[in-house]
This record gives structure tokens, C-alpha cells and sequence, in this order.
């Protein structure tokens, strides 16, 4: 048997009702001086008893004879098997497990700190029973190796201004990597008859150790591409100023003049602080 093997046993109720009628037949037969046939009775009634198994609603409960898997039962209610059988309870539940934050190098080499949350399932109860030895730590022991292995397979962040434009990211493409983590995590536990519900980083960062020059370097590169943006919008209105100059004969410049307008106006526009303007209270020769 490799398989699992779903069963229905015999009603509990009903066995129920026959242990209670042999023990008070028992009891009845002891007062009226049958020993023999009250001990037998009696005797009955306690091993129809003891073959009693309750399953909870989403649970399960394995069956064994002397060590061979007789199979599952999966229907919820009170029921009853040979008393020589031993019931091994595993859930069939969904479970929540909160990875520890592990400390492990993404793909361009830098230590990050990464946890994952994970939803699952047991779906094959003989799996998770007999081919693993303990399913719930196989399924911890196998999350930390899945997102050891993601994390290296994608960079933390994308440095395009370094030439490393990676299309996806641990940051920005949650989607993408929360799809490859859950399919990497199935793979794993899938022997052990588990299935994974949903699979998700649930903590990302820099380790310590690089935290602080991590983000310097983000607000430099935020600096840079709004000085950027700063110098394009700015060159746009200087050369908007002086087309309308022209457009409108307001003043004829030549171009000295017009090489120091582009220069103040650059100033001006381009400065992080307010300018002070000066009045020229002579002519444009002084």
C-alpha cells in the first residue's frame, strides 16, 4: 500500500448501544448469580467499547493492524473499529506557518534578512504519516530551504544605474516571486502529501550590516533623478524665454548676453534655495 485508502467503518451508535446492553446484562446476570455469563458479558461490553474512534470535522484518523496501514477515515462523526487497531490522528486543516527571518545573499551577493508566510494543507494522510517522519517539521526544514534558494535567484533591488536591470525584483515584483516561492515549496512537499494554499514573503530588508549604505545610496539615486528632471524642465523654459524674446522683439541680444541670461536663469531655476534677485539699476554695459 502506497496510497491513501479512504474507509467508511461501522456506525458508533449502534456498537454503543450493544456495549451498554451487554454491560447491563452483565451487571444483571452478576446479581442474579450468574458469575460466569455477567464476567463474559461485561468483558464484551469493554472491548466494544474500546473500539470507539470520534473524527472531528476536517480531521482524520489512520488506521493500523500490527504495523500494515489498513487505511483513513475521513468522515466526521463517532464510529467504531477493531479494538486491535491503533488510530493515528493528522489534520486536515489549513495551517499557518510564519517562517524565522533568515539572513541569506540574494543574487548580486548582498546579506538580506527574508521570511516567508505559508498556507497548507494536509491532502494525503498515508504521505504525511509514512513518508516522512515528522510532516509538520518537514514542512519548516523545506520553507527555509525554498526561500534560501529564491533569494538567491533574484536581486533585492534593481540597479539599472549600475547595468543590472533585472526585470524581476524581491521588492517591486511581489506577484512574480510569491508565484515562484509557492511553486518551489509545492515541489518540496509534495512527497509528504501536503498542498500549498498560498506562499508569500512576509518580512524583506537589507541585513544590518549594509542597511545604512543601502539607503544613502537609494536617496542619492532619488537626488540624482530629480536634479534630472530638474535640469530638463529647466533648459525646456530657457529656451521657451528666449524663443519668446525673439518671437516678440522685446530685446536684441547677442550672444554674450544671451550665454549670461542662460547662465543666471540655470541658476535660478536649478538652485534647492530660493535666489535673492539683484536690481541693475544701470544699463546692460554696467
Amino acid at each position: 500500500m502506497t496510497n491513501e485508502k479512504t474507509i467508511q467503518p461501522i456506525n458508533g451508535y449502534l456498537v454503543l448501544l450493544l456495549s451498554l446492553i451487554a454491560i447491563i446484562g452483565g451487571i444483571t446476570l452478576f446479581f442474579k448469580a450468574h458469575h460466569i455469563l455477567a464476567i463474559v458479558a461485561i468483558l464484551i461490553g469493554i472491548i466494544l467499547g474500546s473500539g470507539f474512534v470520534l473524527v472531528n470535522p476536517n480531521s482524520s484518523r489512520v488506521l493500523l493492524l500490527f504495523g500494515k496501514y489498513v487505511g483513513t477515515i475521513k468522515s466526521n462523526g463517532l464510529f467504531w473499529t477493531n479494538p486491535l487497531y491503533s488510530k493515528k490522528k493528522i489534520s486536515l486543516r489549513a495551517s499557518n506557518f510564519d517562517s524565522e527571518r533568515l539572513k541569506v545573499n540574494d543574487k548580486l551577493g548582498n546579506p538580506i534578512m527574508i521570511s516567508t508566510i505559508l498556507v497548507w494543507r494536509v491532502t494525503d494522510t498515508y504521505k504525511a504519516a509514512f513518508e516522512v517522519d515528522d510532516y509538520q517539521n518537514f514542512v519548516r526544514v523545506q520553507t527555509d530551504a525554498a526561500v534560501r534558494k529564491l533569494a538567491s535567484m533574484y536581486p533585492y533591488d534593481n540597479f539599472a544605474d549600475e547595468g543590472l536591470d533585472e526585470d524581476i525584483t524581491l521588492r517591486s515584483s511581489v506577484n512574480e516571486v510569491s508565484e515562484a516561492l509557492e511553486k518551489e515549496i509545492q515541489e518540496r512537499l509534495a512527497m509528504a502529501g501536503i498542498e500549498v494554499l498560498e506562499a508569500r514573503i512576509g518580512y524583506l530588508a537589507y541585513a544590518q550590516e549594509i542597511a545604512n549604505a543601502m539607503l544613502k545610496r537609494q536617496q542619492a539615486t532619488a537626488i540624482v533623478a530629480a536634479r534630472h528632471k530638474i535640469v530638463e524642465g529647466a533648459v525646456s523654459m530657457v529656451e521657451m524665454a528666449l524663443a519668446e524674446l525673439n518671437k516678440n522683439d522685446v530685446v536684441a541680444l547677442d550672444e554674450e548676453r544671451k550665454a549670461a541670461m542662460v547662465s543666471n536663469l540655470m541658476v535660478v531655476l536649478c538652485s534647492d534655495k530660493d535666489a535673492s534677485p539683484v536690481v541693475n539699476t544701470g544699463t546692460l554695459n554696467h
